[in-house]
This record gives structure tokens, C-alpha cells and sequence, in this order.
């Protein structure tokens, strides 16, 4: 059974004006597409961006949102904790300890 598709408007609504072909990537390829793709599982897309965003230090609301979407795609609170130990040994202590005082918020919503 196909999943519903994902629509995002972000890009448009922070940055359609200002800068509209970032705004178009973002929200019609990025998300329109890329995430769109059914070959690689949405937990799993959720995992690679969660890791990714670790890997590079990014703890700001993006990571928050993609928290957010890994829980709204299945990632369970277990999962999160054993998905962030193990990125954290990459990633650095300090940045496990980042995503993980955001995912407890998220998983306790």
C-alpha cells in the first residue's frame, strides 16, 4: 500500500519571497521528491538525516524537527536512545548529550 505523500511548505512560507528558488529545492525536490522516494524506508531516512545532523553538529530546531518527524515515522523511544548512543561515539559526547535533551522532550509528548 503506498504511504501518503509527504508536502512540505516550509521553504515557501520562511523564504518564498526573499528567496524563492531555495524555497522551490527545498520544499518540491528536497521533500517533494527526495523524501518522497519509496526506496529507502522513512524510519530509515529519518535515521541518515538524525545522524547526519549529529555527525555535523547541528542541535537547532532542524535537528528538533527532524526528531519530531523520526517519531511521527515510527522511530520508537528506544530506538532513538540506541540511534543516538551509537552516533554519539562519531558524532562526540557533547552532541549525543544535545539530541538526546531533545528527544526526551519529543518522546514524552
Amino acid at each position: 500500500m503506498p504511504r501518503e505523500k509527504i508536502v512540505q511548505t516550509a521553504g515557501r512560507d520562511a523564504l518564498g519571497e526573499f528567496a524563492p528558488d531555495f524555497a522551490r529545492y527545498n520544499d518540491d525536490v528536497l521533500f517533494g521528491e527526495v523524501w518522497n522516494d519509496e526506496t529507502i524506508d522513512l524510519k530509515t531516512k529519518s535515521t541518515i538525516v538524525i545522524s547526519v545532523f549529529m555527525g555535523r553538529g547541528l542541535a537547532d530546531s532542524s535537528l528538533r524537527y527532524h526528531l519530531m518527524t523520526a517519531k511521527k515515522n515510527g522511530i520508537t523511544k528506544e530506538e532513538i536512545a540506541s540511534i543516538i548512543t551509537h552516533a554519539a561515539f562519531y558524532a562526540g559526547w557533547p552532541m549525543g548529550w544535545a539530541a538526546f535533551n531533545m528527544a526526551k522532550e519529543i518522546w514524552t509528548e
